[in-house]
């Protein structure tokens, strides 16, 4: 796999190790196993995989290169170029601008920009709609694109099923710039509407047996369906995306359920005719994270940290997997762990950060379960393994550890 120029700041020579040996004695990637880094009073179970990912890599060496490239030039990006608030401060203090906030709020007006100014489309992508106002201004919209990769393959897979005449269902979050990108290239194709869980999708299910009233959809899916969507119509034949960061089991579930759906309720010969074969749209960076925290959850623990921006949808579905077994603590950094005794850390549920004491255990050995989402630099996870050793006075045992 092709190996990027990403900032030394965000690597870790401790976490470099780890994964060079893991990387050597598992070329095949099967093993879920966690690494453990057996330090006497504490136990630091380290996730098989984590950390940043191809499509954030590539996007944080095509950001960096063109503030070098480009001196003098204002450089915007569209918003967060990802959902870690170290890489995007890094960017801000470059003299990068960001033109949205993450909901899509303007935060710089358009007609400010000129033909002469860059602006990068960040690793989630962005709408038709935006690509066409910036080509309004003369600016060509994917010069300095940073867009996933694995993003991009939802998109087309959305279009080729489009072209079957197949609605295209996506589950996501409605307002992620992900989500809201997904949406915009599938409906330039074909009727489209997102569901965000489970409980949407047997609420869609309703409207696909005719069990609710069609006009209800409206109102239910508000904002979430394409222009013109007709739903007496357009759910006859369908196929499910994702946005890639989702959890893995919960899309697997949807895609399953609303096959069943189909099969129930139009009995066709072939259910090929009813639900289009998408397969698997997950990034290869959400399946192994996620597979790693349920391997490593086979392991005995005492509480899990999850490191990672606090508006990161891949982090916060590592931290709804630890938190199904373990005390659970969601941290943008090793400055959250205050003291031994105290830590700030994160309720996604709720939007808030929690102020917590007593969260390491009074006796020892502690056995800790660490991981981090796929926008996380190696840098802050070794910060957080050396702030937890320096409490317990074996810092000085890591390297050997390794």
């Amino acid at each position: 796999m092709k190996t990027f120029e990403v900032p030394v700041i965000y690597r870790s020579p401790l976490i470099s190790a780890i994964k060079a040996r893991r990387k050597e004695q598992d070329r095949m990637k099967k093993d879920f196993t966690p690494t453990i880094l057996d330090l006497g009073a504490v136990r630091i179970l380290l996730a098989r995989h984590f950390g940043f990912c191809y499509g954030v890599e590539n996007a944080i060496e095509i950001a960096f290169r063109t503030i070098e490239e480009n001196p003098g030039k204002r450089i915007f990006l569209l918003s967060e170029m990802i959902h870690n608030p170290h890489v995007n401060s890094d960017l801000l203090s470059r003299g990068v601008q960001f033109l949205m906030d993450t909901t899509g709020r303007q935060l710089i007006p358009w007609e400010t920009l000129k033909a002469d100014d860059i602006v990068i489309i960040p690793a989630f992508g962005t709408t038709l709609e935006i690509e066409a106002r910036l080509t309004a201004l003369g600016i060509a919209p994917l010069q300095y694109n940073t867009t996933c990769p694995f993003v991009e393959r939802v998109w087309n897979k959305a279009g080729q099923i489009g072209q079957k005449d197949y609605t295209v269902v996506v589950h996501g979050k409605p307002g992620h710039e992900e989500t809201r990108a997904t949406f915009s290239h599938s409906q330039a194709g074909t009727p489209t509407v997102v569901v965000k869980d489970m409980a949407e999708a047997r609420l869609l299910a309703g409207f696909i047996t005719g069990e609710h009233a069609p006009e209800l959809f409206y109102e239910r899916f508000k904002g979430q369906y394409s222009t013109g969507f007709d739903v007496t119509k357009h759910l006859q034949r369908v196929g499910v995306v994702n946005q890639t960061t989702m959890l893995a089991t919960e899309t697997q579930a949807i895609a399953d359920f609303i096959k069943e759906v189909m099969q129930q309720h139009f009995q066709p010969e072939n259910i090929g005719e009813r639900f289009a074969d998408t397969r698997d749209t997950l990034c290869y960076a959400t399946n192994d994270n996620q597979s790693a925290v349920t391997g490593m959850l086979q392991q005995p623990a005492d509480l899990a940290i999850v490191v990672g921006g606090y508006n990161s949808s891949n982090t916060s579905h590592l931290v709804e997997l630890c938190e199904e077994q373990l005390p659970t603590y969601f941290i943008s950094s090793e400055e959250k762990i205050l003291s031994k005794n105290e830590i700030l850390h994160y309720d996604f549920h709720h939007k808030q950060e929690l102020h917590s004491n007593n969260f390491l255990p009074e006796q020892g050995p502690v056995s800790i379960l660490v991981t981090s989402g796929a926008s996380c630099p190696d840098a802050l996870v070794e910060g957080v393994i050396r702030r937890i050793a320096r409490f317990y006075n074996v810092e000085e045992q890591l390297e050997a550890a390794v």
